[in-house]
């Protein structure tokens, strides 16, 4: 595929918040392909590793957790950007580093903090991906953060599109470092959301199927799931039924990446440079209006039957509640933090809260949970419900 007009050009890049120049060359690589290595060697991408997808420390090993999941969004990503092609790197590292800001339990981890945080501006994880990368992550001896690229940092901004009212943490990174958050991301950054979209709408299927939270028969009340099931049936009528799954789960997937592409592909037609993408005023990579529909279908029948699961909820409220209970007692006690988070810890109550949140989010779930034994002597039960 040769390389289009539209995508991003890392030799043309709006560059770093900190001049890093006085530095070593490091390999012949270019910015997004240094972003991508600087996220990979980071801290904060290996604790995705210790981090729920959609089940909390479970007890097999097959299991999606966040590490595995962002590798299966680049791999998709890297996929769609290479048909279309846009920059692979750039791609690349969007699709493993969107992740980052989610902390111990998921959703209802985020809950817990956002709810501590009330009063102090709130908390999201998404804009706690860019106060990972830009503040808390330190590798370098005399700046904060991994210092990526512009490019980079504006796709994890805009992962949801552009950004009109953005809460105190991404406001204050956008004065510093101002990434243009009312206008669209690049081409690159709307790719690597949709794969995230096409990665967990596919495999927390395959997950909830193995974990038992779901049944074939629910999934087949979803017409176009109906019709991939029985083409996979004919062509593999023999197969065991799980391999039968596996490949109903890849056939989807291909379904979406290539509707994707196609309709990518026509939206794209008539512009020659990036800033038009920005500027388009909507989305330019989509499913088709067929596939979007299918999607929202998909993604409403996995918050009601998986997400919403009577057992998800149990364990989200427990989960919630270690989180919650933590907070209080690093807020009473802040000398049971690890050393270096308890001797930097502000004296401003605002600022104070929010640092105590930033080394909760940081926690893997394990790591969560032994400080609640620590602190409270015990884990609560319904932590890992598979």
């Amino acid at each position: 595929m040769s390389r289009s007009p539209l995508a991003a050009d890392p030799a043309l890049s709006r560059g770093r918040e900190f001049d890093q120049s006085g530095g070593g060359t490091r390999g012949p690589r270019s910015a997004f392909q240094r972003d991508r290595d600087r996220i990979i060697h980071s801290v904060a991408f290996r604790r995705l590793a210790g981090k729920a997808q959609v089940f909390v420390a479970p007890d097999g090993d097959h299991y999606r957790v966040r590490l595995t999941h962002s590798l299966e969004v680049a791999q998709i990503g890297r996929v769609l950007a290479r048909s279309l092609g846009l920059d692979e790197d750039l791609t690349e590292a969007l699709c493993l580093a969107h992740d980052i800001g989610h902390p111990p339990f998921g959703h209802s981890g985020e809950e817990a903090l956002d709810n501590a945080l009330r009063k102090y501006g709130g908390w999201d994880h998404n804009e706690h991906c860019l106060r990972t990368l830009m503040r808390i992550e330190r590798t370098y001896c005399d700046i904060r953060g991994l210092n990526l690229s512009w490019e980079v940092l504006e796709g994890l901004a805009k992962h949801n599109g552009p950004v009109s009212e953005p809460s105190w943490a991404l406001k204050e990174l956008d004065e510093a470092f101002p990434l243009d958050l009312d206008r669209w991301s690049s081409l690159e950054a709307q790719i690597a959301a949709l794969a995230d979209d096409i990665a967990y709408d596919n495999h927390d299927i395959d997950d909830g199927l193995r974990a038992g939270f779901l049944q074939l028969d629910d999934l087949l009340t979803l017409d176009f799931l109906a019709e991939q099931w029985d083409a996979v049936r004919k062509r593999h009528l023999d197969a065991p039924r799980p391999l039968q799954l596996r490949e109903l789960v890849r056939d989807q997937i291909g379904a979406m990446v290539n509707d994707l592409i196609e309709t990518t592909t026509a939206n794209m037609a008539g512009l020659n440079k990036p800033d038009q993408v920005r500027g388009a005023g909507c989305a330019i990579a989509a499913f088709s209006s067929e596939w979007a529909a299918r999607e929202r279908q998909l993604k409403s029948f996995l918050y009601e039957r998986l997400y919403y699961h009577p057992e998800q909820k149990i364990t989200a409220k427990v989960a919630h509640q270690v989180i919650a209970k933590l907070y209080a007692a690093f807020d009473q006690e802040p000398g049971l933090m690890n050393g270096s988070w308890h001797e930097s810890l502000p004296d401003d109550a605002t600022e104070r809260a929010r640092h105590i949140a930033d080394f909760i989010a940081g926690m893997t779930d394990r790591y969560a949970m032994d400080c609640y034994a620590r602190i409270f002597g015990n884990v609560p039960e319904g932590l890992s419900n598979v």
